[in-house]
């Protein structure tokens, strides 16, 4: 019961991947709190980009910023900052926004 007929274990394929994901949006994490720290405490953020790509927002969440980045059908894209954390988050909003139009709703 403890194996596969390859005679690994019985572990998931993705768990490799997703170790992965895990252990480099901690490391951008950590990248982008030192960014913050390294600056005077008068001009820290607490919100930016790690390599001028990855986004990251540490200030607390509200509830303006949450319909913001996760239920504006209004917005122009579909993939934006997340609300808390290292990362993207889905515009919700957009994406059943664009489903409308396309079905004519």
């Amino acid at each position: 019961m403890g194996s596969t007929k390859s005679g690994g274990s019985t572990k998931h394929r993705g768990g490799g991947l997703k170790r992965l994901v895990t252990i480099v949006t901690i490391g951008l994490a950590v990248v982008a709190v030192v960014k913050e720290l390294r600056l005077p405490e008068e001009e820290r953020t607490w919100n930016g980009k790690v390599a001028a790509v990855v986004p990251y927002d540490f200030r607390f969440p509200t509830l303006e910023r949450a319909k913001e980045r996760l239920w504006d059908p209004d917005a122009e894209h579909v993939i934006g900052p997340r609300v808390f954390g290292v990362g993207w988050a889905v515009n919700v909003g957009r994406v059943v926004a664009l489903v409308r139009e396309k079905l004519g709703v």
